[in-house]
């Protein structure tokens, strides 16, 4: 298995949609919050901050982010924040009940600029893509070993893909790669001359793919989405950050389906311009709210 180290006092992500964030958790003093995935502790230090002596439970898969949230909310009490290494989806409360549950979906700007954990294609560094360094399946795995109806069948479901078949064959006919710029030019000459130099890079899809199949991203939101409105007390929010709209389509149907659920926002709350500016991965943020109107 391989191993990423890097310093966790680099870890580094800028918090989108904060105040539609605080506003939608509806933050009361004592309250008790999950932070599904603290991140960088950006949303958490603005949750502690915004009411008298709030609690928050905070989870992340990612062991370097526990660590750096830490390290930045040292002015809480000791007893105000709970840490837990493990992916929402495996996350048992054991009967906690909480007045808001926040999940901020997708790759944290630490993870994308790290280079070494291969995430992004913009410089070379290994097959990698894990949120959890410590699981054994990488990109490596699948671009090299999975047989090309598999990897059609995710670009295609996970990337929206129109080439996803003939990317397959490409990388079939290719393989071994080792690194990310070396996949990313082989993805670039599936692509008709005219759409390989546009603004978005032909290879963004299929990154995108691959990230979801190593970290099995829609199935772990797909169970989270099912047990987190059980955590919830009477009138407590659920809000979900999402990035794409895979994602967004889940959250979406999840909470118009769920009897125990109103949904508040009839649309996504997404960035203003000057957000997009200041930050612009949050362009392409969708944010929805939900309220708790029924007990379990």
């Amino acid at each position: 298995m391989n191993q990423v180290n890097y310093n966790y006092q680099s870890f580094f992500h800028i918090p989108v949609l904060i105040d539609a964030v605080i506003e939608g958790l509806d933050i009361k003093e004592n309250g008790h919050y999950l932070d599904a995935t603290v991140g960088g502790g950006g949303h958490s230090n603005l949750i502690l901050k915004t009411a008298k002596n709030v609690k928050i439970t905070a989870l992340d898969q990612d062991k370097s982010a526990i660590a750096a949230t830490k390290e930045k909310l040292t002015f809480a009490n000791r007893n105000q924040v709970e840490f837990y290494h493990i992916n929402f989806a495996n996350y048992d409360p054991n009967g906690q009940k909480f007045d808001g549950i926040l999940a901020d979906l997708g790759v944290s700007s630490t993870q994308l600029d790290t280079t070494e954990r291969g995430f992004s294609f913009q410089k070379e560094a290994s097959l990698d893509m894990r949120m959890n360094p410590d699981q054994s399946l990488t990109a490596s795995e699948i671009i090299n070993y999975w047989e090309e109806k598999r990897l059609t069948d995710i670009f295609y479901q996970y990337g929206e893909e129109r080439y996803s078949r003939k990317i397959a064959r490409k990388i079939i006919q290719q393989r071994p790669f080792y690194s990310t710029t070396e996949l990313a030019s082989a993805i670039a000459l599936c692509f008709p001359p005219k759409q390989r130099y546009g603004r978005i890079h032909p290879a963004t899809r299929i990154f995108q793919a691959l990230r979801i199949a190593v970290n099995n991203e829609l199935d772990n939101l797909k169970t989270f989405l099912q047990l987190s409105p059980n955590w919830l007390k009477l009138d407590g929010r659920l809000v979900i950050i999402s990035f794409h709209s895979l994602e967004d389509r889940l959250v979406k149907h999840s909470f118009r389906e769920h009897s125990q659920l109103e949904v508040i926002t009839k649309k996504p709350i997404t960035a203003t311009a000057q957000q997009k500016q200041e930050n612009s991965r949050a362009r392409s943020a969708k944010l929805r709210i939900a309220k708790k109107l029924m007990p379990n």
